[in-house]
């Protein structure tokens, strides 16, 4: 979206007095004039999104478009029931599953006792046996919560024991029935995860539209493409791209296009970029409309949606802050309109037990993550509360278009599926992956707790757990780097260790030190801390330390006059390697036993320095 010019600012008054006194900050920070600075100074404030996108610092009226029907009309932006009950909000979901049937049924009572409102049974290898599901269903009212089944390859035997159920069941109005058998065929062959193949979920799709009640056989997983590394755009546009195959394949089999639309759920994920979060669900509903549209059946354009927070963004260290995280993508996603909202638990990433906290804690504190929003913040009194906001109408535009470029891209490669086997999805995903891993890694995108703010006083990782991290997660990386220093602290009693040398007083290191020992932390060395020395004092500090690892702290200015000696003194107390907080223009003088062996900075790429690091401390990869 441009940036207004001064020609067009008439619009909005106030905004050139704005964009002065962005020019007086920036000037200041920057330590330049304001006439050095742009004509259109609030550029240098804008960012980029992963799929290009500009989001600008302020939006004004000159921003606004026009206003979307109300929900329950095409395009569906504002959501897809004109008269969903605003005292229920959303279907709040929790996912059950496990081996012993009786068990299950009883946690699916509990939790629909205390809030849950829809309900996503795991079945087969995932979850409950097939032959059980009758058993784990027992006692449920199905025209309250709608049921979700994740079977995997034995979606179509799940459904047949399913439908025995409902048959045994009386209804007053079978419609209300909403049942989801879960196939997802194409979207798993992505994932590489096991499904049934395209033909039974056709045929599951025609005994589903056979039934009385309301079942949908098919759910188009975009969380598949999420957690693989794809852009909120490449996430919507490869899951709109699998539902043209679906349909494709549907109306193939004699299905009428509105059956079609009408067997087909999106399953997306949330993340704790709320606004994305919400434009993401918005800009979703819109292309399915157009789909529709274009198919020539747009009032069977409203796709149930349903939400589930994030796998990607969850973290195995300092995982509490998962429930910031979890809380913004609830409320994101039901900001956003999805009909179904799953928090995973806090601890989703570890296994079972290893916090020393029970099952029904970690599912209690999800569960009332979504309770606390719609009960008390209310969030469900009000559909499409973003609605005229400059910036998330602009938003959702924006992405709309953009996921619609990039199913264009996926159609123009033959499809959905010529796409993949091609290799062509898998790598414009890949793309994205790199470069945020690449953020990731130099720590331009912060995840709190790994790459920023971690806590080395946390109770050690079991081997269990370490085996367990996942490669797709945003702090993988990182996380591996701390897996190494917990193998380390097993062998030796003790992390892998640096030193911090703080030259001068407080006001000149202690910017250099805070960030310093923060970068190590994140990679699982631990940082002694002297506070000031002095050069007399550097050589005992480092010999009382006993660390073969030391890092020089201080202004630019100080270590012009003090760091060749610095680091003289810290090798003749046998330190090994020696680096300098900071560019190393700053000692661009000293040679020889005077210059440090490397340098922190702000850019560098802090996955691979401290790899290094933990390489010459003894803890190898």
């Amino acid at each position: 979206m441009p940036i207004a010019s001064d020609s067009d600012t008439d619009s909005v008054p106030e905004y050139a007095a704005w964009r002065k006194g962005v020019a007086g900050v920036l000037a200041k920070a920057r330590k330049v004039d304001v006439s050095e600075l742009p004509d259109e100074p609030e550029k240098l404030l804008a960012v980029k999104t992963y799929d290009g996108l500009t989001v600008n610092p302020l939006y004004t009226r000159r921003d606004e478009l026009p206003e979307q029907p109300l929900p329950g009309a095409f395009p569906f932006v504002r959501g897809g029931d004109a008269t969903r009950d605003v005292h229920r909000g959303w279907f709040v979901s929790q996912k059950f599953g496990g081996p012993e049937a009786a068990e299950v049924n009883q946690n699916i009572l509990f939790a629909l006792e205390n809030g849950v409102s829809a309900l996503w049974l795991a079945v087969g290898e995932r979850g409950v046996p097939v032959a059980q599901i009758p058993a784990a269903l027992a006692g449920l009212l199905f025209d309250l919560a709608p049921l979700t089944i994740e079977a995997g390859k034995d979606a179509n035997e799940a459904a047949a024991q399913v439908f025995s159920v409902l048959d045994g069941y009386a209804a007053a109005n079978r419609k209300d029935i909403r049942v989801q058998l879960g196939a997802t065929p194409l979207t798993s062959l992505f994932a590489g995860s096991d499904s049934v193949d395209l033909d039974s979920a056709i045929a599951l799709a025609q005994q589903a539209v056979a039934r009385p009640e309301t079942v949908r056989a098919i759910v188009v997983c975009g969380v598949a493409f999420h957690s693989h590394g794809a852009s909120d755009a490449q996430e919507l546009g490869a899951a709109v791209a699998a539902g043209l195959e679906y349909l494709r394949a549907l109306t193939d089999a004699g299905a009428d296009i509105a059956d079609a639309l009408g067997q087909l759920e999106f399953r997306l994920a949330a993340t704790d970029d709320q606004f994305a979060t919400i434009a993401k669900f918005r800009a979703a509903r819109r292309l399915w409309a157009r789909v529709a549209q274009v198919c020539g059946a747009p009032a069977f354009g409203n796709a149930p949606q349903l939400a589930v927070t994030s796998p990607a963004m969850m973290t195995q260290r300092d995982p509490w802050v998962n429930m910031l995280r979890t809380t913004l993508a609830a409320f994101g996603a039901g900001v956003g309109g999805a009909d179904t909202v799953t928090v995973l638990p806090f601890d989703n990433a570890l296994p079972a037990g290893e916090l020393d906290v029970s099952k029904a804690f970690s599912e209690r504190m999800a569960r009332n993550t979504q309770l606390l929003l719609l009960e008390e913040s209310h969030l469900g009194f009000v559909q499409d509360p973003g609605a005229g906001s400059w910036y998330v109408e602009s938003l959702t535009d924006e992405l709309a278009a953009k996921a619609w470029e990039f199913m264009q891209e996926i159609e123009k490669a033959g499809g959905y599926l010529a796409a993949l086997q091609s290799g062509l999805l898998a790598e414009r995903i890949g793309e994205t992956k790199t470069t945020r891993d690449s953020d990731v890694a130099h720590r331009k995108l912060a995840v709190t707790g790994v790459n920023e703010f971690p806590n080395l006083g946390e109770k050690p990782l079991s081997e269990q757990a370490r085996a367990r991290s996942s490669a797709n997660a945003y702090g993988a990386a990182f996380e591996a780097l701390r897996n190494r220093s917990d193998a380390y602290l097993a062998a030796n009693d003790a992390r892998p260790k640096a030193l911090l040398v703080p030259l001068g007083p407080v006001a000149e290191h202690n910017v250099r030190v805070t960030f310093t020992a923060n970068l190590l932390n994140s990679g699982g060395i631990e940082t002694v801390n002297p506070g000031a020395v002095d050069l007399a004092g550097i050589g005992a500090a480092a010999t009382e330390s006993g660390v073969a690892l030391a890092v020089l702290c201080g202004s630019d200015a100080r270590y012009g006059a003090e760091a060749g000696a610095a680091t003289e003194a810290l090798r003749a107390a046998g330190v090994t390697t020696v680096l300098l907080a900071g560019p190393e223009k700053a000692v661009a003088d000293l040679t020889g036993a005077q210059r440090p062996d490397g340098f922190v900075t702000a850019r560098m790429d802090a996955v691979a320095a401290l790899s290094g690091l933990l390489e010459k401390l003894g803890a190898p990869a």
